[in-house]
């Protein structure tokens, strides 16, 4: 039995779990990203199980359909909006997921907010060509206001930093109720439009769904405080991209850090690569040890459970 791992960018995963357990299946992994859909045809034809890393390969129902010895569909993570679910499980395909730590993200954002409101790229890159010797005046975040876009487990563990830094931290989404937000010690903005309006740092924490696909566009940015900073680790489609490029090219927005984007891994020509006010990473969020561990770890449980026939953690 053949097992493909794809997107394996930094070629870590068969260490990150003991895959020999697999009795009789052999597992290879794919480090380059493949963008065409017959590339991808091609490399994963004759493989009865493929592991996906989150959402980097999309397997919408046409590339399905020319798989048909596919038998098993690992994900890490315990949802794949670029998975056709449906079309998987009436071709015979099973599903599955695994668990995902929270941490790892939450994490990644207060690089991003650091790195930022302290020109932290800037100032290093200055230090390695032998450029000038402080050339920035960093921004304050005690004091300041943090808008917290979705308060699950992620946003509030943003949250609770946020506080720790001696921010003034609220919080908004679709369905936060004033016991939640005080349970994560913060405030409920009345609005979305309220909480970008008198946020220093605004940062998104969402699930991408059909009624927050665009959340932040032209108006709600146009109505964002002055000069203040956006993060995204969640989610490009939240927000309109180019009416961010265009208030971040305005000054409107003072600055961005992003994770995520509409197209990954993002062209060398994209705008967000080389604006100055954008600090840019390859969708790092969930890339820790110990989420790899916990990702690879599981996956194997999955297709052992599989071949057992007793499948775990599928999706719905």
């Amino acid at each position: 039995m053949r097992c493909v791992v794809l997107d394996d960018f930094q070629g870590v995963a068969l260490e990150y779990a003991d895959w020999s357990v697999l009795d009789g299946v052999e597992v290879s992994t794919e480090r380059e990203h493949h963008d065409d859909p017959d590339r991808l045809v091609d490399v994963l034809t004759g493989a009865e199980v493929v592991v996906v890393m989150r959402e980097r390969t999309p397997l919408p129902a046409g590339v399905l359909s020319r798989l048909p010895d596919l038998r098993l569909l690992v994900t890490t993570g315990r949802r794949n909006a670029s998975i056709d679910v449906e079309a998987a499980r009436a071709q015979g395909i099973t599903v599955c997921g695994t668990s995902s730590l929270s941490s790892p993200p939450a994490e990644l954002t207060w690089a991003l907010v650091l790195g930022l409101a302290r020109h932290v790229a800037q100032e290093s890159r200055a230090m390695a060509d032998g450029g000038p010797w402080q050339s920035t005046v960093g921004r304050d975040l005690a004091g300041a206001r943090l808008g917290v876009v979705g308060l699950g487990r992620i946003g509030t563990a943003v949250a609770r930093v946020g506080l720790a830094f001696g921010m003034d931290v609220a919080a908004w989404s679709p369905h936060l109720d004033d016991e939640r937000a005080a349970a994560a010690g913060v405030r409920r903005a009345g609005s979305l439009t309220d909480l970008l309006a008198a946020s220093d740092v605004t940062t998104l924490h969402l699930q991408l769904s059909d009624s927050t696909r665009g959340l932040l566009g032209r108006d709600e940015l146009a109505a964002a405080k002055p000069g203040s900073l956006l993060v995204n680790t969640a989610r490009a489609g939240l927000v309109e991209t180019d009416a961010m490029v265009d208030a971040l090219r305005e000054g409107r927005l003072g600055g961005a850090g992003l994770d995520v984007y509409d197209i990954e891994p993002l062209p060398p020509d994209h705008p967000l690569r080389t604006m100055p006010s954008v600090l840019a990473l390859p969708h790092l969020g969930y890339v820790t040890e110990a989420n790899y561990r916990l990702f690879f770890t599981e996956a194997v449980e999955d297709v052992a459970a599989w071949l057992a026939g007793s499948p775990v953690r599928e999706l719905s």
